[in-house]
């Protein structure tokens, strides 16, 4: 059996943690540089308050329904998201982390899964997710939905069941014979299906497919021979025969940092700082998958948005003789090769920095003449020791801001309760 567990509006439950006033009030959450909504309360929804509503047209809106708008607060979202998911680990070993609000679990060993009718017999999975919830609730304050079904695909089915029936589900739907697979079927609708995009909706509803159980009455054939073999095992998952097994970590091919800047910059100097940021970020992520890089990207682009300015976007790639996962490399590459690409009187709004020729750091060819300074690596662990310990990059190149690592327009922001001594809340 598969568990979806799934937070309830993340974003706005994580701020009602530190301020109860938020509880029961619609709530908007933007998105970098306080740009657009990408998160809302269920009061704010009511209000019909448009997802990727930009704010500057929606700044009365919200005024007048009283509406709280918040910007980002990714350093607490984040620490939050991790405190739940180190919970889930203690209900079963096997957990993908889908998201930074949801993950799937496996139930190895809880009753018979050979078959689907069977699978759930000998053990209470209504019981056990309402454990989850509850200790979430307790030890977070994070409310959550669970869906339990014998494959992934179905586990979303139950988990949206359980999300939009809340009083009836009391937050958890166990989908555990085929009287309720069959009636979730032709409850959720094609689109809403997981896996689904807007293309092959429309595919599938040019055939009759309204319903997931439309979708699943389909010869495995035509589906085969008509979409790819993603589409049958989606098919197949929703029949209750697991096809879409739980992902295993794999180390990326290619690591990427790109930021949109707060403002439009023209001089050399702001961008080679955001471009040294964003280098040292792709090189810390290099060492915690333990790899290094053979290739590094450059991107600069002007704010395509502004069509009364001069457009620009240009790109450099450097290739290394040799692998290297050091900071002080990577950042000196990606800041030449900016130097390389820059123009003047361009207004730049975006950059970026991408790493790529993965090899593992213990494991790659040697060059003859060329190799990396040995002290390089001893330094980065000493860096990345002390940026952990102190939760916060403290350790800093010296091209680098040191006040801030994303410099994002942030007016709205609340404080980092969880991750700032400065911000902790004080009891009186």
């Amino acid at each position: 059996m598969y568990a979806l567990v799934d937070c309830n509006n993340f974003y706005t439950s994580c701020e009602r943690v530190f301020d109860p006033n938020l509880e029961g009030q619609p709530v908007a959450i933007l998105s970098n540089n306080d740009g657009c909504v990408i998160s809302m309360s269920d009061e704010a929804k009511v209000l019909q308050l448009p997802f990727g509503a930009p704010i500057f047209k929606w700044e009365g809106f919200c005024k007048a329904n009283d509406i709280k708008v918040l910007s980002s607060n990714y350093p607490l979202y984040g620490d939050m998201s991790n405190r739940v998911m180190k919970i889930l680990e203690q209900f079963t070993p096997d957990v993908e982390v889908y998201s930074i609000d949801e993950a799937f679990l496996q139930f190895r060993g809880f009753g018979d899964n050979s078959q689907m009718l069977q699978s759930a017999k000998g053990f209470d999975f209504e019981d056990y997710g309402n454990q989850i919830r509850k200790r979430i609730l307790k030890w977070t304050g994070i409310p959550t939905c669970v869906g339990v079904a014998p494959t992934k695909a179905l586990s979303k089915v139950a988990n949206k069941v359980a999300r939009k029936f809340p009083k009836e589900t009391k937050g958890v739907y166990v989908i555990d014979s085929e009287v309720k697979r069959i009636k979730a079927l032709k409850w959720i609708k094609i689109g809403d299906v997981w896996g689904i995009g807007h293309g092959l909706k429309k595919r599938l509803r040019a055939k009759g497919c309204k319903t997931a159980y439309d979708f699943t009455q389909l010869s495995d054939h035509w589906v085969r021979n008509t979409f790819s073999i993603t589409e049958w095992k989606l098919k197949k998952d929703l029949e209750g025969d697991p096809k879409i097994l739980l992902d295993e970590p794999k180390n990326k091919r290619a690591i990427a940092t790109t930021r949109s800047f707060e403002y439009t910059y023209s001089d050399i100097d702001n961008i080679k700082e955001r471009i040294s940021t964003f280098a040292a970020s792709c090189a810390e992520k290099l060492r915690k998958q333990g790899s290094s890089c053979h290739v590094i990207i450059v991107m600069l682009s002007s704010d395509r948005h502004k069509k009364d300015t001069e457009q620009y976007r240009a790109s450099k790639s450097i290739s290394l003789s040799y692998p290297t996962s050091s900071s002080l490399i990577i950042s000196n590459c990606a800041v030449d090769a900016v130097k390389s690409i820059f123009k003047e009187g361009i207004k730049y709004k975006r950059a970026g920095v991408i790493v790529t020729g993965l090899v593992p750091t213990n494991n790659h060819q040697l060059h003859l003449f060329d190799a990396e300074n040995p002290k390089h690596l001893p330094l980065m662990k000493s860096i990345d020791s002390l940026n952990t310990k102190y939760k916060s990059h403290k350790i800093k190149l010296g091209n680098q801001d040191l006040k801030r690592t994303w410099k994002m327009r942030q007016e709205r922001l609340s404080p980092r309760y969880t991750t700032n001594i400065k911000d902790i809340i004080v009891v009186k």
